[in-house]
């Protein structure tokens, strides 16, 4: 194996780590947003997106250019969904939890298949 191949790959377990390392942050803070009583920084959620941004160059053109996408637009998506549905709370306390349980659900699931994936070295769809 030659020296460019052994940093291909170490570059690429340093991007699997990085996203290792987001998807659990987001995922504390997606579980905590569904558990009732659990409370998770919003920092958590900020500190994961800012790593993405920040890291999401290095990835381009491998499979994990993908993951960094997907969780970036999961938090734009999610915080665009809970900013639109938040005068439901103003309106009764039902509707607004409804819509919110069901953007956390959303935005659970989206971190378990990203990570899932991402533990196949799979790429996520575009």
């Amino acid at each position: 194996m030659n020296q460019t191949s052994m940093q291909l790959s170490e570059e690429q377990a340093s991007l699997k780590t990085v996203g290792h390392i987001s998807y659990l942050l987001h995922l504390i803070v997606a579980v905590a947003a569904v558990m009732p009583g659990a409370q998770a920084s919003i920092a958590l959620l900020v500190v994961a997106f800012v790593i993405d941004l920040v890291k999401k160059d290095s990835a381009i053109g491998t499979w994990q250019e993908s993951h960094f996408a997907w969780r970036i637009r999961t938090v734009l998506w999610a915080a665009g969904l809970y900013l639109v549905t938040a005068p439901l709370w103003f309106l009764l306390l039902l509707p607004g939890w409804l819509a919110w349980t069901v953007i956390s659900i959303w935005f659970l699931y989206r971190i378990v298949r990203g990570w899932m994936n991402l533990n196949a070295n799979q790429p996520m769809p575009s």
